[in-house]
């Protein structure tokens, strides 16, 4: 993004993420300009990046190509609303908070060119995925922006219904905890049976890694592979089999179905 001049409001640990990654793929530090209301973190920001931070939100926007919001979602209404009278109209808001809807946004902020996007944790090592929404305002030219924003920490992958956010907040960005609890109740059973903490802990993490790894590697999809461990009669099907006999499948869906309904209901409680 050579020439787009980037202002976040709001510089807390997914934003500082957000900045550290355009700056490692070549963003100069005078291109991006953050606000944010602790000045601790300003001063780290500051610090780490090189870039300049501000305290005053208008201020930080000044001259701005594309404005990220990065604040809580609870207090993004009052934000937009302080902001508004400082936006030009033609500048791209890209907003990184759960549960906004861009018709909340345009309340608040006027029509804009609008970008709402749902990224995940992992987008602080930079191993993120993001599902981008763009409102009828949006440029090609903005979609190519905001899409080479995000990609900064992962994947950036388009959504053409604004309600499919809901779906991707259940499937990546509640995700990544699904897997911290399978790790963590593959740890307490390894312990089980038998094995130290560490070394339960340890064959499950580099088992997580490895696997998923290979399902991102492969040219199979994640139900050959798991065919191809999975030997007729062996320990592995006794354990694929006890998963399945619990509802494994059903569970899971009913879980996601519980995620997406919350994000659906909290987008309508936000946007009050």
């Amino acid at each position: 993004m050579p020439s787009t001049r980037i202002a976040f409001i709001g510089a807390g640990n997914m934003a500082a993420s957000l900045i550290g990654g355009l700056r490692a793929q070549g963003v100069a530090a005078d291109a991006i300009r953050a606000s944010e209301p602790y000045a601790e973190q300003r001063a780290k920001v500051a610090a780490e990046h090189g870039i300049e931070v501000f305290a005053d939100n208008a201020e930080a926007i000044q001259g701005a190509d594309v404005i990220v919001l990065a604040v809580k979602p609870q207090v993004m209404k009052a934000v937009c609303q302080a902001l508004a009278p400082s936006l030009s109209g033609n500048q791209l808001i890209v907003s990184i908070a759960a549960g906004i809807t861009c018709a909340s946004l345009e309340q608040w902020l006027g029509v804009q060119p609008l970008v709402r996007c749902m990224p995940n944790t992992p987008a602080l090592l930079r191993q993120g995925v993001s599902g981008l929404y763009a409102n009828a305002q949006v440029s090609a030219a903005q979609r190519t922006q905001a899409e080479q924003l995000l990609s900064a920490v992962g994947l950036a992958l388009w959504l053409e219904q604004e309600q499919l956010i809901d779906a991707v907040t259940a499937v990546s960005g509640s995700g990544p905890a699904y897997f911290f609890l399978l790790i963590e109740a593959m740890t307490a059973a390894g312990e089980q049976l038998g094995l130290p903490r560490a070394t339960a802990a340890q064959l499950t993490l580099q088992t997580a890694l490895g696997a998923a790894r290979m399902a991102v590697e492969s040219d199979v999809d994640a139900a050959e592979l798991r065919r191809r461990v999975t030997s007729p009669a062996g320990t592995t099907e006794a354990a694929i089999k006890t998963f399945q006999a619990g509802g494994f499948e059903k569970l899971v869906q009913q879980a996601l179905d519980a995620a997406a309904n919350r994000s659906a209901e909290l987008a309508e409680q936000l946007g009050q």
